[in-house]
């Protein structure tokens, strides 16, 4: 067995793990410990140690914990609120680009999440902050036990790829447009928390793909993966309707990262890259988790669904939009800055 089929393997046990502990435990807001396994399961590499997976989880909690003392500069003093959340982003989103930390997105989530839940209350923020930490500590193990099942030979230091770090002016345009995306969206939260909590989380996910996007490809990942996020997630409602118990529930999300991961890991060729796979599956949870939340309060789910989707796509046109304009602003500044040396 290769290591690309191990890594799939690993990808589908993993996420059943974290929907049967998640759901199972009936946290706060399951969904979001699903997305935090799956971006750590997608992580290169080997696992994080088991004690410095839960060292981080301590510093992201306390993290979380700090997010809660924005609420009153937000609640007061709004325009300094934000000016301050869009330095602390643009410091993650920097330090995440030169040292190539895949838990980047969680502290993003840290920074914009927490705040805007404690805007509605304090003791739902702290629950969410709660939630997240603990989904840290159980993508942690779940890694760790699908890693011990699948293991990888270690590969000679004379083999492995050099990762190629990024230029301080690269790093500071990706960071700089990663802030762009997500903050118009935090600042659209704060009028309505409850209803753009899993589109704050959308649109950090974006602003991690954007990073690593060029503008050619840009509309077709950064929508591409949105749509096909929204279909499998209407697949596995489907067939989660034909039977719905928490044992289903985690056959199919390990079915659907089964699907993904095959091309995701490149055992089937796709012309995508890795990020469309690992942005489609993020975004499956991102719609799945709050219909079946919607499904138990009585909700009208069709309704609430096709205005999570279209909300999803919009941010993901407005993502798209300002990859292109930002792109295109400092080809035209770099062409001006060429003929002015010249």
């Amino acid at each position: 067995m290769g290591r690309a089929d191990k890594a799939v393997l690993r990808l589908a046990i993993g996420l059943g793990l974290a929907v049967l502990v998640a759901y199972g435990l009936a946290l706060k807001a399951p969904y979001a410990v699903c997305v935090v396994a799956v971006l750590i399961l997608c992580k290169p590499g080997s696992p994080i140690p088991l004690f410095k997976g839960i060292a981080f989880a301590l510093v992201v909690a306390v993290l979380m914990m700090a997010g809660v003392l924005l609420v009153p500069l937000l609640r007061h003093y709004a325009l300094a609120g934000v000016l301050l959340t869009g330095a602390l982003l643009y410091a993650v989103f920097y330090s995440g680009v030169r040292n190539a930390n895949p838990l980047t997105t969680i502290l993003v989530m840290a920074i914009t999440l927490i705040p805007v839940v404690g805007v509605v209350a304090q003791a739902l923020a702290f629950q969410i902050g709660v939630t997240l930490a603990v989904g840290l500590c159980i993508g942690v193990l779940v890694s760790g036990a699908s890693h011990a099942l699948f293991p990888d030979f270690a590969v000679p230091a004379g083999k492995r790829a050099a990762a190629e770090v990024p230029t301080r002016e690269s790093a500071n345009w990706i960071a700089l447009r990663a802030v762009l995306i997500v903050m118009p969206v935090f600042v659209l939260a704060l009028t309505n928390p409850s209803f753009y909590v899993a589109a704050i989380m959308k649109s950090v996910a974006l602003g991690q793909q954007a990073g690593a996007t060029s503008t050619r490809s840009a509309g077709r990942e950064l929508v591409g993966s949105t749509l096909m996020g929204a279909v499998i997630a209407g697949c596995l409602w489907l067939g989660l309707s034909l039977r719905p118990n928490l044992w289903m529930l985690m056959l199919w999300m390990a079915a659907a990262a089964l699907w993904a991961g095959t091309r995701l890991f490149r055992v089937r060729p796709s012309a995508l890259p890795p990020s469309f796979w690992v942005q489609s599956l993020v975004t499956m949870l991102l719609l799945l988790g709050p219909a079946i939340e919607d499904s138990a309060g009585g909700k009208d789910v069709l309704k609430a669904s096709a205005v999570r989707v279209a909300l999803f796509v919009a941010v993901a046109l407005y993502a798209w939009a300002t990859v292109w304009a930002l792109e295109h602003w400092r080809a035209i500044r770099s062409e001006a800055l060429f003929f002015r040396q010249g």
